[in-house]
This record gives structure tokens, sequence and C-alpha cells, in this order.
């Protein structure tokens, strides 16, 4: 909705630098003063920014909020992503029943079951990079040669996507969130290359997700652009995510020496579990908000929303509410419960890859910390390029030594 009468700040906020881990200091004055308000976007019109962590989770689960793109209002994160929109409608943008429908093709091949059989993969492939890293002269970029190789792998080899290609999705898929004049001829590339792929699949299935889906396709029970839809969030969200976030975990515990260490020294795998749990909270790399549309008149707190009007969803700010959260939620403590954190959404549109991501980051970052314990940043924390401007938080590079 276009509106002039007031002023409203523009979204999204800009980070501070100096606390590269830290969520926009004007979100943190929001949380506190104003958990529901108006924010300006790209478009020129004003959407509900909701910073506090129950009305998340409340609009979240409210079917009188919608994820469709092609409803008129629907608060796009960037023009590309409007006009990406006419397309098929990917399985973020879809609301029950069809929502649930494509879902249940998906869950099976997600499960924690199905997820801890991949294990020993996942960390063979861990050990395999770590073995390299260790043979390389530094400084080395722990992102090229370790954060973003590891999710590439485990995806490309789920999803029966050949990982020689790597470099081709990975950048594409960085474009794609990062280049906003770019980013829908990136889309593009990657829906080609996809539809190419999804064709060979049919010709010589094998017992991979994609094969798996055409032949759903094959049987009428999916359309080619859905399975298409499907690999493109897939391939591109099941890397780019859990890379960021390796990263950043990585880099954040440098700041924490004692809470590396204590990962470091412990035998038990809960420990690191929860640690996970705690960074996802802390970190939460989804900074431009998860964006809903109104489908209803309804209110939050005080706050009287019309049907029409778009939603953001702030996650990141949500998950330092002090009111769902034990201790100073502004500080990193991986001794803390923090398994109810919105890092992977809440409601319908849940991450169906969280099981999948916990599991990388977990072995990841457990392996990096037992194998190269005098790992440490090798620059001067302003060297370090930040994704501030990404549409998933991350940093581009991050050179360490030991």
């Amino acid at each position: 909705m276009a509106d002039t009468s007031e002023t409203v700040p523009e979204w999204p906020f800009p980070r501070d630098m100096k606390c590269p881990f830290d969520p926009p200091p004007g979100l943190i004055n929001l949380l506190e003063n104003s958990p529901v308000s108006r924010v300006r976007i790209w478009s020129g019109e004003t959407a509900w920014l909701v910073a506090g962590y129950e009305d998340n989770r409340a609009v979240s689960s409210d079917d009188r909020v919608s994820a469709n793109t092609r409803r008129d209002g629907f608060p796009f994160a960037l023009p590309t992503i409007r006009t990406l929109s006419v397309g098929q409608p990917l399985i973020m943008a879809l609301d029950e029943p069809e929502h649930g429908e494509l879902r249940r093709k998906l869950l099976p091949e997600f499960t924690v079951r199905k997820v801890n059989a991949l294990r020993p993969r996942i960390q063979s492939i861990v050990d395999e990079l770590i073995n390299s890293l260790i043979e390389r002269p530094t400084p080395v970029d722990l992102v090229r040669h370790f954060a973003l190789p590891i999710p590439s792998k485990v995806i490309a080899e789920m999803l029966g996507v050949p990982y020689q290609d790597h470099e081709f999705f990975e950048r594409v898929s960085d474009t794609m969130l990062s280049n906003p004049d770019e980013s829908r001829n990136a889309s593009k590339e990657l829906h080609k290359y996809l539809h190419r792929l999804v064709d060979s699949k049919r010709e010589s299935p094998s017992d991979d997700l994609l094969s798996i889906l055409v032949g759903h396709w094959i049987d009428g029970e999916m359309t080619k652009d859905e399975v298409v839809g499907i690999g493109h969030v897939a391939l591109v969200g099941g890397h780019e995510t859990t890379a960021n976030m390796i990263a950043l975990s990585a880099a954040v515990l440098f700041l924490h020496p004692d809470q590396a260490a204590e990962l470091r020294e412990s035998t038990d795998p809960a420990i690191i579990q929860n640690a996970v749990e705690e960074l996802l909270r802390y970190l939460h790399i989804a900074q431009s908000g998860r964006r809903r549309i109104a489908v209803d008149d309804f209110k939050i707190r005080d706050q009287q929303v019309r049907a029409g009007e778009g939603i953001i969803l702030a996650g990141n700010i949500a998950d330092r509410d002090p009111d769902a959260f034990d201790g100073d939620t502004g500080a990193l403590d991986i001794g803390r419960r923090a398994r109810h954190h919105l890092a992977f959404g809440y409601g319908i549109h849940q991450c169906l890859g969280q099981s999948l991501a916990r599991a990388e980051v977990q072995i990841a970052i457990g392996t990096l910390l037992r194998r190269i314990p005098e790992m440490k940043l090798a620059v001067d924390w302003s060297e370090v390029p930040f994704k501030d401007s990404n549409l998933i938080y991350g940093v581009r590079a991050l050179p360490v030594k030991w």
C-alpha cells in the first residue's frame, strides 16, 4: 500500500558493521518500543514489520495471512522477485491445500531418519575438506575451501545434480541473492539448466530426489514446472544458507574462545547440537524478513491490519526477544535452550530442510574445532567482507590461519 501521510523508516535497516553479528540497531529499537510498525520498502509501498517473537509465530500460523506472491500488494524483497513471481509459484509461495500436497511429496526425503543416514557421508566430506585445508598454506579462505563446498556437495548428491557444475550453480545462486540487476538473468540460467537436467532424469532415472520427483511427473501427480521449481529452491536454499551459517558460526566462535574450547573438549553430541541451536538463534541469517500479505482484516497487538496489506516477519530480531529466551538474548550462550528459535520459520512454511542443515552445521563446526584447534582469523575484523546487503547474511570470505 502506498502511504505518504506519515514518516516511516526505509526497510531493510542498515547494520552497524562495528557489531556485525547483531541485528540492525533500528530493529533492536523497534523490538523494545514498537514491535509492530510500518516500514517502507523499495517500491515506495509500506508494510507491517513484526518484531516480537510471539507475534511472529502467531502471524506465521494465521490463516488470514498468505504467502501467495501473486496477490496484489505482496511486499516483495526485490523488484526482480516480483518479476519472477509471474511464472510457476515456488513451494514457499503456495497456501493450503496446494502447499501441503506438494510438501507431502517431499517430506519422506527430509525426515530426521533420512538425514541421520546421510551423516556418515557428510562427515566424510567434512574430513576430506579439512585434510585439504591442512595441506594448504595459510591464510586460507574458510568460505571457499570449507563452508561452501560442504552443503554444495551434499545437496548436489541428494538432488542428483553433477557436482562438477558447482561453480555454475554457486555463481547464479549468489547473483540471485546479492545482485538485483542481474538476479533475473541468473534465475533464468538456473531454470534452463534444471529443465535440461530434469529431462535427462526422465531418460535415465536414478535414486536421487530429482529422479523421484520426475517419477511423480510421469505419473501425472506433478507438472514439470513444479519439479523444476522444487529443484530451484532446494539447490539454492540447500547450499547458500548453510554455507553462510557454517562460516558465520566459525567466525563468531573466534570471538568466544571459552565457548569454542567447551565445544572442542566435549565428547557429548548433545553439547554441539544445543550449541548449533543457539548459533542459529543468535546469527539468524535471513535478514530481509519473511514476506506475507493479509487476506482478511485482523489485529496484531493494537495495530489494525487490513486485507491487502503486506507483512514482514523479522525473525532475526524476534530471536533476540527477551520474553522468548532466558538470559541475555544479545549475547551468545551455547548452554542456552534455544531450539524454539525462528531461524527455520514457523507454521506450515517451516523449512523442510532444517534437519539436513542442522546436521551439516553440527558436523562441520564440531569437526573443525577438534581438528584445527589453533585456527584463528588471519585479518582484522574490519577487513572481513560481510554480506550486509544480501537477502541472506554471511561473509564473502573468511581468511584464517593456524
